[in-house]
């Protein structure tokens, strides 16, 4: 009898990162609420479980090298592994924000959460998704780190603050350069953009919900064996790099 499917997803006790923790907890899998506020996972742990989703919660401060290397180890040992990966915590560094405006330490901050935090969760759990029968990795990405569509003659991606939008463009080139180093494992990575969804990130102005916003990160960790990697996806099938 083959155990339960186990997957980690940072960020999860509020908005999407939530969502992508019901939606797979609703497929019967072991749910780990990685959240660095004691309250906010807990509370978010609790209602998994009224929801019937079998959840546990792991403090995790993805810029702590020693959080990050304590959530490993506590998984390990209370899970007893891992298959799926979805890092999902991510700050934007505040608004209005310009190239020229941005404080240098905000930027420090951002990358250190945004890239430096995917990074550290990523290959300290990296042990264990070797170890999976069916591991996925997905990077929740966005569009506006798309340098396609922002150098397209037409389109407008809006005001968007500048460190975030690098940042995920930092994020997106690091998702490529994990596929090739993992390539000819049974490891799939991706990006994933959840579209203009209504989280504190962005004041809830954002016109989908975060139910709507989590659907790409269910897909993309539940791909099957046969599926990309190295890729960039939205609802409506690939975003361009």
């Amino acid at each position: 009898m083959s155990r339960q499917t186990i997957a980690l997803v940072t960020g999860a006790n509020k908005g999407i990162g939530y969502e992508i923790a019901a939606g797979l907890g609703a497929l019967g899998w072991r749910i780990v609420v990685g959240a660095r506020d004691p309250q906010r996972r807990d509370a978010a742990v609790e209602k998994l479980r009224a929801a019937g989703v079998d959840a546990i919660g792991v403090p995790l401060d993805v810029t702590d090298d020693a959080s990050v290397a304590a959530a490993a180890e506590l998984i390990d040992t209370n899970a007893g592994g891992l298959d799926v990966l979805v890092n999902n915590a991510a700050i934007t560094g505040g608004v209005p924000q310009t190239p020229t405006t941005a404080d240098l330490a905000t930027v420090r901050t951002v990358v250190e959460t945004n890239v430096i935090g995917v990074m550290r969760v990523t290959n300290a759990m990296l042990p264990m998704l070797r170890a999976s029968a069916s591991p996925r990795i997905v990077n929740m990405s966005s569009s506006v780190g798309s340098l396609t569509l922002h150098t397209t003659p037409g389109i407008d991606m809006g005001s968007v603050p500048t460190t975030y939008l690098a940042s995920k463009t930092f994020l997106n080139a690091l998702t490529i350069q994990y596929a090739k180093e993992l390539s000819g494992t049974d490891i799939l990575i991706n990006s994933g953009c959840p579209g203009f969804t209504a989280t504190d990130l962005n004041g809830f102005s954002g016109t989908r919900t975060p139910r709507q916003g989590a659907a790409i990160a269910i897909r993309l960790a539940t791909l099957p064996a046969d599926g990309p990697t190295g890729g960039f996806f939205d609802d409506a099938g690939t975003v361009p790099w």
